[in-house]
């Protein structure tokens, strides 16, 4: 039996009025989708703990099967793992993004864009690099990663209350008091301060502002924690298998749990991404092991910038070059084969954050389903699936070992 699972990354929503009062989920085309959907059981999974965050790296951890509540210690050093960075007992992981804010000059700090303008991997190496040059010491360590999303490493204590949030969820808003709050670690104010002179002075921003382009402007520091304690997928569930995402969180995730982390060229976490690439590349997977995850990105990134028709071209793209090759070339192999797609948590493109309402997702089994829905895949088909069978929301937990027909070892 093979086991796959596809994430569209905050690929749910609620109706939005310049779709005619469609989620972007029911104004894309997706014949795959709706066709496995309706031979499957659907199901509604809370991914993110009461108390938790509702960031990627809680949701997409618990639809691997580990509990936040046990494992979960940040976001950055789920990143770290991804760059094969090994943090010592000392050591404090910080997701470092790029990006771009505003100063009016009355002491407000605008997000202007988290990702500065969606900067190649390329470009941002150069500046984290330069920032490294210039700030790096036996205290701070900075790492280059893909697009705007890079690594600190801290080695330290964090006061008592210390709080960092997220860039992409205070976008066009003031972060002055975010901001402020890094001036409680002695080593981050002069960071702060060399960042911005270097950036603002580097050729690489200074092309980008010549071609009309945001620059990086800024670094941001925030998901900060220790090294996790897990153990292999293999080790609880013996299953094998390999992760495919253009994003060092899902990496790093990947790693912790042993599976094979797969470099697509030209992925990219948007819509612009290889989707052939990580198509043949799960494949590549399933053609040796018996597990695959695929994560693909764009559908959050353009939730977050609030674009609703770009929005539905990424659900689309992602049914049209990700669901349906998979699965084509699956029937062909004649392999019997099991499939989630699912959403990793909320982006809606009205609020352009987060939210962590249980995720409607649908389980196909190639040898077929018992009472299959017969519903296409939407968020309100699955919850009238879900209320009409009178089944219970599931913890990530539980439904992980649902997925793969076993209980945790541990």
């Amino acid at each position: 039996m093979k086991y796959i699972l596809l994430i569209g990354d905050g690929m749910g929503d609620v109706p939005v009025p310049s779709l005619d009062g469609r989620t972007p989920l029911e104004a894309a085309e997706t014949p795959a989708m709706d066709r496995l959907a309706r031979q499957a059981e659907m199901l509604l999974v809370r991914t993110v703990p009461d108390g938790y965050p509702p960031g990627s790296d809680v949701a997409n951890l618990s639809l691997m099967g580990y509990e936040p509540e046990r494992y979960y210690t940040g976001r950055a050093p789920l990143e770290a793992a991804s760059l094969g960075v090994e943090l010592g007992p000392e050591e404090i992981a910080f997701r470092c993004n790029l990006v771009h804010v505003e100063r009016p000059g009355d002491g407000r700090l605008i997000m202007v864009d988290y990702s500065s303008g969606h900067i190649t991997t390329d470009e941002s190496r150069q500046l984290i690099e330069a920032l490294q040059a210039a700030c790096g010491n036996d205290r701070l360590r900075l790492y280059p990663g893909v697009s705007y999303r890079h690594l600190l490493v801290y080695r330290g204590e964090l006061p008592a209350g210390f709080v960092t949030v997220p860039p992409h969820d205070h976008s066009d808003r003031d972060v002055a008091g975010f901001f402020q709050a890094y001036r409680q670690i002695e080593a981050f104010p002069p960071l702060l301060a060399k960042a911005e002179n270097i950036l603002a002075d580097h050729p690489v921003n200074r092309e980008r502002q010549r071609q009309g382009k945001r620059t990086a402007n800024a670094i941001w520091l925030w998901g900060e924690g220790k090294r996790p304690a897990m153990s292999t997928l293999e080790a609880r569930f013996g299953i094998r298998g390999g992760l495919i995402s253009a994003v060092d969180l899902l990496k790093g995730l990947g790693v912790l749990g042993g599976l094979s982390v797969v470099d697509v060229p030209g992925a990219t976490g948007y819509l612009d991404t290889n989707y052939e690439g990580k198509a043949r590349a799960a494949l590549d997977v399933l053609a040796k092991d018996d597990f695959v995850l695929v994560h693909v990105e764009a559908p959050d990134e353009t939730g977050h910038q609030g674009l609703a028709q770009e929005k539905v071209r990424a659900v689309a793209d992602f049914d049209r070059r990700i669901v349906a090759p998979i699965v084509e070339a699956m029937e062909r192999r004649g392999e019997p084969f099991r499939l989630v797609v699912t959403m990793d948590h909320y982006t809606p493109v009205h609020r352009r954050t987060h939210e962590d309402w249980p995720v409607p997702m649908f389980l196909y089994d190639s040898r077929g389903i018992a009472a299959p829905s017969g519903r296409t895949y939407t968020e309100a088909n699955v919850q009238a699936a879900v209320r009409a069978s009178g089944q219970a929301t599931l913890s990530g937990a539980a439904f992980f070992q649902r997925f793969v027909e076993r209980e945790a070892r541990g």
